[in-house]
């Protein structure tokens, strides 16, 4: 696997422990708790073991995404990769609002999608989504994600319901 992979506008690469500080910052932000559906605050040496431990799974590949600059924007990752059914699910997490609607997180979710179906050959990618995060619900259905199910009241956050809606993209629906 590439430590590194560059796009046009962005450079997706291997995470590392210096990432921790901008994602312990921004994962204990509320809007982006709320988002990401994230329980509780979180810490730096969490973020450490996150990157060390959880995101070195065999079956998920996790990426620090950067400018051509090297300033970090985000993560994306594949999780829970299922390579006999064909199947992945998909997250990336843009956490400053200055970062959004700048085609980062596009170029990120295609360069991933290309991962997914053509290095890794899966069928199918998947990515749950918070029912009231409209914006992220709009820009999956731009990328070309389908809705295939909602579970209704499915998450708590802030001593509200929301609706989980759950999305997916086929390979020959992406080539």
């Amino acid at each position: 696997m590439k430590k590194e992979i560059k796009g046009k506008r962005i450079i997706l690469r291997e995470q590392r422990e210096e990432d921790a500080p901008f994602f312990a910052y921004w994962f204990n932000q509320p809007q982006v708790m709320f988002q990401c559906g994230f329980e509780k605050s979180t810490d730096e040496e969490e973020v450490k073991t996150c990157i060390n431990v959880d995101h070195k799974s065999e079956n998920s590949v996790w990426f620090t995404i950067t400018d051509l600059d090297g300033n970090i924007i985000g993560e994306t990752g594949l999780l829970r990769m299922f390579p006999a059914w064909h199947q992945t699910d998909l997250t990336i997490i843009i956490p400053d609002p200055k970062m959004q609607h700048k085609g980062y997180g596009t170029e990120a979710i295609r360069i991933m999608l290309d991962m997914a179906f053509n290095r890794y050959e899966m069928h199918r990618v998947s990515i749950g989504v918070v029912g009231l995060n409209t914006d992220a619900l709009e820009f999956y259905k731009k990328i070309g994600f389908k809705q295939e199910g909602i579970l209704e009241e499915a998450y708590y956050y802030n001593n509200e319901y929301s609706d989980f809606i759950m999305m997916r993209i086929l390979s020959h629906e992406w080539k």
